[in-house]
């Protein structure tokens, strides 16, 4: 009978399984049992249970009434007047782009604050953040120039 054959009829019986994985540089065998697993897989369960539970219980508990009111389309305020498929105007993706830009470069600056104090003053860590600011402040002015920061 192969080893995966014993294996599944162990698991299947309900017996403790014992994995032994010989290692051809080694002539000892390694025991790995899958209780060494159980972590994981409460971690997992704990994951699903966070993330679905709050989602199960609102909607077990919360009111449910809907009325036309609320099932109307809704959009920005006012009611929707034209098709869902119509066009946006490209400064609004180029806006949404820049923030995402900005807000991403912004995020490198936190680690580099926290640790400030412990590179050494006027070194490299200082001087390759300015020079990244300052590449970013020439985007950014660059941007401006252009009109591209304007909503008209």
């Amino acid at each position: 009978m192969s080893a995966l054959c014993k294996l599944l009829l162990a698991t299947l019986s309900g017996n403790k399984v014992c994995f032994l994985a010989a290692r051809p540089a080694f002539d000892k065998a390694t025991h790995v049992t899958l209780d060494t697993y159980l972590p994981i897989l409460l971690f997992i369960l704990v994951g699903l249970a966070v993330g679905a539970g709050p989602l199960i219980i609102g909607s077990l508990l919360g009111p449910n009434r809907p009325d036309p009111e609320k099932l109307s389309p809704y959009e920005c305020g006012f009611e929707a007047f034209e098709d869902a498929r119509m066009k946006f105007d490209v400064r609004y993706y180029l806006v949404a782009i820049l923030f995402i830009l900005f807000d991403l470069e912004i995020a490198f600056l936190f680690p580099w604050a926290v640790i400030l104090n412990d590179l050494p003053a006027w070194g490299v860590g200082f001087w390759s953040m300015m020079v990244f600011l300052g590449i970013l402040t020439v985007g950014f002015i660059y941007e401006w120039k252009k009109g591209a920061l304007d909503w008209e």
